[in-house]
């Protein structure tokens, strides 16, 4: 791909997307939980933002960050193994780094892992030596072979990577793993983790000068309160005076707690914006503490 070439500055932000695919709907749920909304052309390619001067342009994941670097978009949610994909693409053609991560979004979790016929006895890493491996990510194979100092033979396909070796194209497979189900229904098994993935926020490498600036800050702002939504509740209990530095230490990942008093000085009213996992054991490790009335309530919104 060539070097980008400068575009005129916009006043609108425009934001790179799945069209389709298993980013798609989380994306968008996320945005949507930022305060976006759109209206959404005939053709489902592009949608206009009508909350915020922020349009979505809806493509396929491969594109994003071609997009980014070319100042078609100004940002873009993709996967991990996308971006450093084509980033370790763009050093080996010399193009140098053209985008760049802004903040992982914590969904479209998986892995990229090397997987092997069930019928293999697996030892180690040296007995990739000399086999062919399929794969739709040969920068991220190829670099993870140089540095472990294996010589295979990269065999790139861009889809259906998981019956290559029942076709007799390759030995084993390198490619994104969630549940493993499709290794196990072509008689795979994964055997080494290069690399793990998620969706994250990438954007141009350069700073947006004009009001795109201050629109992506704006966005990120609204995007790390929109995430540490998702992990935050606000816990409510009562409990007796003295057993406060007790019950301190077991608040999973709070910010500093409002403690109220009540029933003159013998007991305290506590309530915590609490990040960690409230599981069902740390509840009840709670309330063996000497916690009680526990409650567990969901926020709506957060604004650091």
């Amino acid at each position: 791909m060539t070097p980008a070439t400068p575009v005129a500055g916009r006043d609108r932000l425009r934001i790179a997307i799945q069209k389709s695919g298993r980013l798609a709907e989380p994306a968008r749920a996320l945005l949507a939980s930022c305060g976006l909304s759109w209206r959404e052309s005939r053709d489902r390619l592009f949608c206009y933002g009508e909350s915020l001067p922020i349009d979505l342009l809806l493509v396929r994941d491969d594109d994003i960050p071609g997009l980014i670097a070319e100042g078609v978009c100004d940002l873009g949610i993709v996967g991990r193994n996308v971006l450093c994909e084509q980033d370790l693409s763009g050093k080996v053609n010399g193009s140098g780094a053209r985008f760049r991560e802004l903040q992982p979004l914590g969904f479209g979790g998986c892995r990229l892992a090397v997987a092997v016929p069930d019928s293999w006895t697996w030892r180690d890493a040296s007995q990739l030596a000399g086999k062919r491996i399929a794969t739709s990510y040969p920068q991220l194979l190829s670099k993870w072979l140089a540095e472990q100092g294996i010589e295979a033979q990269v065999v790139l396909l861009s889809g259906s990577v998981e019956i290559a070796p029942r076709l007799g194209q390759a030995d084993a497979i390198c490619d994104l793993v969630s549940s493993g189900a499709t290794l196990a229904a072509n008689q795979l098994k994964p055997v080494l983790t290069l690399f793990e993935s998620e969706a994250v926020l990438a954007g141009p490498a350069a700073e947006l000068e004009d009001v795109r600036g201050e629109l992506m800050e704006l966005l990120l702002r609204r995007l790390d309160g929109a995430l540490r939504i998702r992990r935050s509740k606000l816990l409510m209990f009562q409990a007796p005076r003295e057993l406060l530095p007790t019950l301190l230490p077991l608040l999973p990942d709070a910010e500093a707690p409002t403690v109220m008093l009540i029933d003159g000085e013998e007991r305290l009213a506590l309530q915590a914006l609490c990040h960690g996992a409230l599981t069902w054991q740390r509840l009840e490790e709670l309330k063996r503490a000497g916690a009680r009335g526990l409650m567990v309530l969901p926020v709506e919104g957060l604004l650091a």
